[in-house]
């Protein structure tokens, strides 16, 4: 079992950062592929980035290519999304995501657990 906590989320002007944060626990964080999704009132569920288990490869949505960073730091079994130049458009519950097995999907159903979420405004 697997359990996921986000932090970081908030209430952020327009052209502003935040730096989400999702701690996991179990001992096997460092075998997993980690996503992050987001949903938005009234629309679909929207992948938004995803790390390889190594770090060595990255995958992001196209409404955030270069504003938002995934990374991960297996030694304190934790994944990050930096976003930068935030748009009212990007306001979401952000979630996390662990697949137990692949390098990385941008699929939601490859995914096996997940956060709760966080919630990020952004105002304009």
């Amino acid at each position: 079992q697997v359990q996921l906590v986000e932090s970081g989320g908030g209430l952020v002007q327009a052209g502003g950062s935040l730096r989400l944060s999702c701690a996991a626990s179990g001992r096997t964080f460092s075998n997993y592929a980690m996503g992050w999704f987001r949903q938005a009132p009234g629309k679909e569920r929207e992948f938004v980035a995803a790390i390889a288990w190594d770090s060595t490869s990255t995958r992001y949505g196209d409404s955030v290519k270069g504003r938002f960073t995934i990374s991960r730091d297996n030694a304190k079994n934790t994944v990050y999304l930096q976003m930068n130049s935030l748009k009212p458009e990007d306001a979401a519950v952000y979630c996390c995501a662990a697949a137990t097995s692949g390098y990385y999907y941008t699929d939601p159903r490859k995914y096996a657990y997940w956060g709760q979420g966080t919630q990020v405004t952004v105002s304009s």
